[in-house]
């Protein structure tokens, strides 16, 4: 869908206005709100859940709710409530349901593109295991990766890069360093630090490093981890296949090694596309790694240089739990969304629906302790009363 799930931690039980809650794609159309706890580690999972919309006086007959317990500190909270829009259309805007970047027609012909060219390497491969000019296990290796790299393709391209919603503002943190804030002329939005408005993609986007055509889709904070991982897919399938049909080629004397004469003209068309997807992603991957080392994406950096200005740059690198999330290493080599440990502090903006949802969870929803009161059962004041009338 169009956001992705998004984690935030709580420390010590109090409100962090710092930070706001999440929303993902997993409570669709419904208004509860499901917590899990969750500490440093990860290793243990316990599940809260508290509906706000709860009403223990119908028909007198429901039980009170009980109230989740307080989180200690160091554990994190994932507010599931879900505010997407519903609609299943296409396209960037808020209220599309997928997000889709339909506009540019280009960038949609180069994404094509891109599984086409990885469609033709896995058959060429393929007819080479079937024809028995590699054997079938590197050919089955080759195929597994074409497919991870199709599936961060996809999930970068339908992925929402980071987008801007109308309602963001600037977070706690952010108001009490700054007096003033951007605003951004197109959306007429508040504008996080770091973010571009996307001309293609009409809209705003959190630590925007730059517009992708071969993925039709801008490369942001939403998205960066799919687009990363599909560089080093691709860059692996291209030293995969050239370190094949080099060794094939130069090492391989062998009967057995000589390719079926209609193979050997797709594999020399494929070697020429692996040395083309080759130096392309290396460049692409030592680009994107300067970009977390020092903090500056893409256009920053092209602003930087064009006013000579590089030196004044005082950003900070990107963590990598800011790209990968904190859901634990098993999850860093599939395109699956990361999970944040403050999402808007990753996004640089928070909503007020967010906060106020998690306001009502801290300061409603929880019981207020009453202190125990002891009646006198004499009719006398207290010697502290009498003291202070007059005599």
């Amino acid at each position: 869908m169009a956001s992705s799930g998004k984690f935030i931690p709580q420390q010590g039980g109090g409100v962090d206005k710092s930070v706001g809650g999440a929303h993902s794609t997993a409570s669709k159309g419904k208004s509860s709100s499901s917590l899990f706890c969750i500490p440093c580690g990860g290793q243990k999972l316990e599940y809260l859940d508290y509906d706000y919309t709860y009403d223990d006086t119908t028909h007198g007959k429901r039980k009170p709710q009980p109230y989740p317990r307080i989180r200690e500190r160091g554990e994190y909270y994932i507010d599931s409530f879900n505010d997407q829009p519903w609609a299943c259309t296409f396209g960037t805007g808020e209220h599309n349901g997928i997000w889709f970047n339909s506009s540019d027609q280009a960038g949609t012909i180069m994404s094509a593109l891109v599984w086409l060219l990885m469609l033709y390497s896995a058959v060429t491969v393929t007819l080479l295991t079937i024809t028995e000019g590699i054997p079938v296990g590197l050919g089955m290796v080759y195929n597994m990766l074409c497919v991870m790299a199709l599936s961060s393709h996809a999930k970068t391209s339908l992925s929402d890069p980071g987008s801007v919603p109308i309602q963001a503002i600037p977070s706690e943190r952010q108001r009490l360093m700054k007096d003033s804030h951007s605003m951004c002329g197109q959306c007429q939005t508040f504008k996080p630090p770091m973010s571009h408005h996307c001309r293609i993609c009409n809209r705003c986007i959190s630590r925007m490093d730059h517009h992708c055509p071969w993925m039709n889709n801008c490369v942001g904070a939403g998205n960066l981890k799919h687009f990363l991982l599909f560089l080093l897919y691709t860059w692996t399938c291209a030293a995969y296949s050239l370190a094949l049909f080099g060794w094939n080629y130069f090492f391989c004397a062998d009967e057995d090694c000589t390719f079926h004469p209609v193979v050997v003209h797709l594999v020399r068309v494929m070697t020429l596309l692996g040395i083309g997807a080759f130096l392309f992603t290396s460049s692409m991957l030592m680009n994107v790694c300067y970009g977390l080392m020092t903090g500056i994406g893409t256009i920053d950096r092209l602003k930087k240089k064009a006013t000579n200005t590089m030196n004044q740059s005082d950003e900070e690198p990107i963590p990598l739990k800011d790209v990968f999330g904190i859901a634990g290493l098993h999850t860093w080599p599939f395109p699956v969304d990361p999970v944040f440990d403050d999402y808007d502090r990753v996004m640089g903006y928070c909503t007020p629906q967010r906060m106020d949802r998690e306001r009502q969870f801290m300061e409603h929803k929880r019981p207020v302790p009453v202190p125990d009161i002891h009646h006198s059962q004499s009719l006398e004041l207290p010697k502290c009363f009498n003291d202070l009338l007059p005599v």
